[in-house]
């Protein structure tokens, strides 16, 4: 008996349904950053810093998202998103989903994780339990250390009510006039550039007469124990914490800057003030009056008020990782030098003038593939720069900054490698956000060493990974590139996986010489050799690349992609993906962050699977991979699925041409997709579910790939 065709039914693929909620899909990637806090598998101390991450996670998600969401339903903006909501719905939607997230953050930490923290020597006590001597000693260190730094205001008819500044910790005080018998409201701010843990010294560190490691109160208790030094002659009632979070996006309207440097300047000075309130915090027990005063003067609604039971700023807990306790946090790790790095010397000449062995002649020799913290950031693509800046061959250095760390040697070699008499170009991106202060110094020390420096173009935040050097060899000019996925920065680049290629092929050479002059003058270059380019070329070749894929797989062949990114959300992308299912396509992608594709969705998406892997250090790589009917392609670069990214940004993604190079990315892929510890599978409702090992042995993708650069270096 033959089976009847089954009948597909028409399926628009603009339907709301099939998207998920780009704000909501951000949630549920802070959730599993949450589920690290709460996982008893995860070390105690790392426990701490995962509730941290949260914590700053969600700062900046009202500071931005919320703020941007809140700025279009003031502009009576109605278009809908993807998923067919109004600005005001995703903001409702919002507030239900992430307040129990609030309050089970809250509650691990105060009834797991600080009892714990107790039964390893570190007490973070509260006021009320210290003892005699303990209270004296806060009480002089308060009169030298803290009382000093203090401003209490007042709020009455002669003082209008103070400006709160974003992400202040506050107290809400309430006093009395012993004489006229009236109540008095007033402010203190709990100063950020004092420790938020109040220490005490080895002899006053005693619970139930044994000795503790490490004792401290939080400075906000501290501050409340003492307010009568601050309000003499005056009752003090009540007490409250309270923190304000404020919108702190910048808006340039570029094409009226006629110095975009003075103008973000101006703008920063915006952002330090803050702009109007996102989320107020209080303490739950704070009384309905005080709320209601402090909604009042904040122009907002109970909507934004969030009720914290216990510490308020959770994110000052990442302080405490440096608590003497090894054996509650990871491992320190060292990254490997790479393999075909380890013996390469100076830049010299051998007595016949011939060149020896040196960064320069690796290169020469083959593609080199870096992936970091695996690869040593500091010994590869931060040598390959030093070695530049001083080589006397090297002619021309020009690279991107998109971030970079605050005491940056990468910066200081461009600065050397201009002294030096190099032309030395730098695109330094003033509009990464919350990294623009930083940028704008660099910028003007850049300058003043006479480095060629670019701020990028109107309308455009220039977010590609790419150097290249240019060298004098014999009677040639040769170019080496540096295309990666990752910032310039050796802070980050020990926290977060990003891969790099170091290159000297000719056509790459080329493709970024015309980058820059893209960047830096009036070309208006439309083709790229190699480059996948945006927003020139790269959403038009991705599509060509996907539809390929659909092509063989309904000529009967298979077709198979493999993406790796931070976050998935354009739609038009998305549609893409859903139609190479819809062909019988295979599809697996890894999306650590936001991702609007709703997979296993019967006759749209089907054969799309999507984990995210969340763990000790943060995925940052950006990996395409395309059967291409077994001529496999594999690219990298600095792109995610987004409009911004594809659209809005400058960026690029090269190929690895080098056949091993591929097989290389290949396998990492293989291992991360292998993972059953870190990694989370996305459920077509929304939702994510955490992979168990069960009855297999634990595979932690990442700890796999230390292991296996540890074992490439003793193998050389």
């Amino acid at each position: 008996m033959t089976r009847a065709k089954e009948t597909v039914p028409e399926i628009s693929l603009n339907d709301p349904q099939y998207y998920i909620n780009r704000e909501l899909s951000w949630l549920e990637f802070n959730r599993r950053v949450l589920s690290s806090a709460l996982d008893p598998r995860t070390l105690l101390l790392e426990r701490l810093k995962f509730s941290a991450i949260f914590s700053s996670n969600l700062d900046e998600f009202f500071m931005v998202r919320v703020a941007a969401l809140k700025a279009q339903v003031e502009a009576g903006v109605m278009t809908l998103t993807p998923d067919g909501r109004t600005p005001q719905e995703q903001i409702d939607a919002v507030g239900e989903r992430l307040r129990p997230m609030v309050a089970e953050l809250h509650q691990n930490f105060e009834q797991v994780l600080r009892p714990a923290l107790a039964e390893h020597g570190a007490h973070i006590l509260n006021y009320i339990d210290l003892s005699q001597e303990q209270r004296l000693y806060l009480q002089n260190y308060y009169e030298k250390q803290i009382f000093p730094v203090l401003t209490p205001l007042a709020v009455d008819p002669g003082h209008p009510f103070p400006f709160i500044s974003n992400l202040s910790l506050n107290l809400a005080v309430v006093v009395k006039d012993p004489e006229e018998k009236d109540e008095h409201f007033a402010r203190v701010k709990v100063p950020s550039s004092l420790p938020r843990f109040v220490t005490f010294p080895p002899e006053l560190r005693q619970i139930d007469g044994k000795p503790a490691l490490w004792m401290g109160v939080p400075l906000e208790q501290v501050i409340a124990h003492n307010l009568e030094s601050l309000f003499a002659g005056m009752n003090i009632q009540e007490y409250y914490l309270f923190r304000v979070t404020r919108d702190a996006d910048i808006e340039i309207a570029e094409d009226d800057a006629d110095d975009l440097l003075l103008t973000i300047e101006q703008e920063l000075r915006k952002r330090r003030l803050g702009g109007s309130v996102m989320r107020l915090e209080v303490q739950s027990t704070m009384p309905e009056n005080i709320r209601v005063t402090l909604m009042q003067e904040k122009k907002i609604t109970s909507q934004e008020v969030y009720e914290i039971d216990g510490l308020l700023n959770l994110k000052d807990l990442m302080s405490l990782m440096s608590l003497p306790l090894p054996h509650l946090k990871d491992e320190p790790r060292t990254s490997i030098v790479p393999p075909r790095l380890r013996s390469v010397g100076e830049f010299t000449k051998g007595e016949s003038g011939e060149e020896e062995k040196d960064f320069f002649t690796v290169i020469r020799n083959g593609d080199l593939l870096l992936h970091h913290p695996f690869y040593s950031f500091s010994l590869s693509v931060q040598r390959f720069i030093q070695l530049a800046a001083q080589d006397p061959a090297v002619l021309a250095i020009k690279m991107t900054l998109y971030r970079t760390s605050g005491n940056s040697p990468i910066v200081a070699a461009l600065i050397a490698a201009a002294e030096n008499g190099k032309q030395v170009v730098a695109l330094v991106e003033l509009k990464a956000r919350f990294d623009e202060e930083n940028n704008i110094n660099w910028a003007k020390r850049l300058e003043e060493a006479g480095v060629h420096v670019v701020y990028g173009l109107v309308g455009l935040k220039t977010h590609t990974k790419v150097v290249l050097v240019v060298r004098q060899e014999a009677d040639r000019i040769r170019r080496y590139v540096h295309i990666g996925t990752g910032n310039y920065n050796d802070k980050t680049a020990r926290l977060y996986t990003d891969l790099g290629l170091l290159s000297c092929r000719e056509e790459l050479g080329a493709d970024l010489t015309d980058l820059f002059n893209y960047l830096t003058g009036y070309s208006r270059q439309r083709s790229y050799r190699k480059l996948l380019v945006s927003p020139v070329n790269m959403r038009e070749r991705m599509t060509q690349l996907i539809r390929r894929e659909i092509e063989y797989s309904k000529k009967g062949r298979s077709g198979r992609i493999i993406a790796k990114m931070n976050s998935l959300v354009d739609p038009l992308m998305i549609a893409a993906l859903y139609e190479a299912s819809q062909a019988g396509v295979q599809i697996d992608l890894i999306i650590r962050g936001i991702c609007c594709l709703r997979p296993g969705l019967q006759y749209v998406s089907e054969n799309i699977r999507v984990i995210s892997i969340v763990g000790r250090y943060l995925e940052h790589s950006r990996v395409f991979y395309f059967q291409n009917d077994g001529s496999d392609e594999v690219y990298i670069g600095s792109a995610d699925w987004m409009t911004r990214n594809l659209d809005r940004r400058v960026e690029a993604v090269t190929p690895i041409e080098d056949p091993s190079l591929a097989k290389d990315l290949q396998e990492i892929l293989g291992i991360l997709m292998s993972d059953n510890r870190q990694a989370w599978e996305l459920q077509s409702d929304g939702s994510y579910q955490q992979r168990l090992p069960g009855d297999e042995p634990e595979r932690n993708a990442q700890n796999i790939l230390m292991e296996m650069a540890v074992s490439s270096a003793n193998a050389n």
